[in-house]
């Protein structure tokens, strides 16, 4: 954060030595909850890199693997919409710890399975200890970060799990190369020790509120906003475990963001989960190839969870649906024409602009904060996330029998169709106000 035109009481209520150390322990926190979630990924999307030997090991096709993926996204889902909560009362950072620890576990254990059937049971467990970490994360990033901030700090938060895409298409790509005798395994086991090894230092560094450290709660530069903060907490510590999703369910917005944001999950895991195989099996690629190829799919989201909630807070003033709008647009063109190319670099070049465009829950998680403020942003956070897997579920189980009966080009004409969807409803939503938040 920087002082640089800040109005007179843009520091938050802290005196000088006061906002040094709140600005440093701020980005300590934005940088630890990053790095922590930079290898999360590892123990989730790497059973989209290992289909094909799924596939050749069980003698299953596409169809039926994409349902035994889908296991994670639902049950990721239904974490989400609790884990928020759960955080909120028993201690943020101790649910994120022991979702990473148990994810790890998890994922050892799949490797050691010879039946799709266990495979899936595990497979959903772990998608609900993974549940147990970004909307917790982004919870206690809201508590560090004021509203106007709020767009950089979760777009930089989600672009982390963009580079964390990344980095496992090159882990898993690695461990297959070492370990080739194990197979689709290899991708379930040494992955998981950076998981393990980042989680120690998270322990140490990451503190859930400024409190922590020995400084007071920030207040907003909006004081109305601040005084709306503070009642909300008080009302929240009143009420039950239910209180919220009542308060939120209620809200028309909210429901409208929840249609958007299934959308948004569809479209992200949508690509990420075919877009490797789609380079192996229509591109004619090896497994390396396919995988190199499709690594331009995570950097371009990358990107867009970088630039989108930037351009929201400095060029949109704060405003997020006109980021919204643009992306729709653009996605879905780009979608539509993805499949006319046939050859590997065009199709490349394409991708990674469909990567891009394609990306929006960085914008959806700025949303989620603008709406749910420091008092209810985690549940809200969650809610938001359990529809954006419901999105990821429902792509995984639907999409490997579409490509069956009507081929790829099928599958990005869906998404670039539901595109269109997301605008629409964004346009709505630009007219509503909320009514109890």
């Amino acid at each position: 954060m920087s002082t640089k035109n800040l109005a007179p009481n843009a520091t938050y209520g802290y005196t000088g030595e006061q906002f040094k150390k709140f600005k440093k322990y701020a980005w300590l926190m934005l940088l630890s909850f990053g790095f922590t979630y930079l290898f999360f990924y590892n123990g989730r999307q790497n059973i989209n890199l290992v289909m094909t030997h799924l596939q050749a090991e069980f003698a299953s096709d596409l169809g039926t693997l994409g349902v035994v993926s889908s296991a994670l996204f639902w049950c990721y889902a239904f974490g989400q919409l609790v884990s928020g909560r759960l955080g909120a009362l028993i201690g943020y950072k101790r649910l994120m710890m022991i979702g990473v620890a148990a994810s790890a576990v998890l994922n050892v254990a799949i490797s050691f399975q010879n039946n799709l059937v266990v495979i899936a049971i595990l497979w959903g467990l772990n998608g609900f200890v993974q549940a147990m970490v970004w909307a917790n994360g982004v919870g206690v990033l809201n508590k560090w970060w004021p509203k106007e901030k709020r767009g950089f700090a979760s777009g930089l938060a989600t672009a982390f799990s963009g580079v964390a895409q990344v980095v496992t298409y090159l882990t898993i790509n690695l461990c297959l190369a070492l370990n080739p005798e194990w197979g689709w395994r290899a991708g379930f086991r040494f992955p998981m020790i950076p998981m393990v090894l980042i989680l120690i230092a998270f322990y140490f560094f990451f503190k859930e509120k400024p409190e922590d450290v020995g400084l007071p709660a920030f207040q907003e530069a909006d004081a109305e906003l601040g005084a709306k903060d503070a009642a909300m907490e008080l009302e929240l510590s009143k009420r039950g475990f239910f209180y919220p999703y009542k308060l939120l369910f209620s809200e028309p917005k909210v429901i409208v963001f929840c249609l958007i944001s299934a959308i948004a999950g569809i479209g992200r895991y949508g690509l990420l989960t075919w877009i490797p195989t789609y380079f192996m099996d229509e591109l004619n690629l090896s497994v390396k190839e396919g995988i190199f190829s499709a690594i331009v799919l995570p950097l371009g989201q990358a990107c867009a969870m970088f630039v989108f909630p930037f351009i929201t807070d400095k060029v949109f003033k704060g405003k997020r649906e006109p980021m919204l709008i643009l992306a729709s647009v653009v996605a879905c063109a780009g979608l539509i024409c993805f499949p006319m190319f046939t050859t590997k670099l065009p199709a490349t070049i394409m991708l990674f602009v469909v990567g891009v465009f394609s990306m929006v829950t960085g914008v959806i998680w700025a949303i989620a904060g603008d709406m749910g403020g420091r008092a209810m942003s985690a549940t809200v956070v969650g809610v938001l996330d359990w529809a954006v897997y419901m999105g990821a579920a429902i792509q995984a189980s639907a999409f490997g029998f579409v490509q069956v009966k009507f081929g790829w080009p099928a599958i990005f004409i869906t998404i670039g169709a539901l595109y269109v969807v997301l605008m629409v409803l964004t346009l709505l939503a630009r007219k509503m106000k909320m009514k109890n938040l």
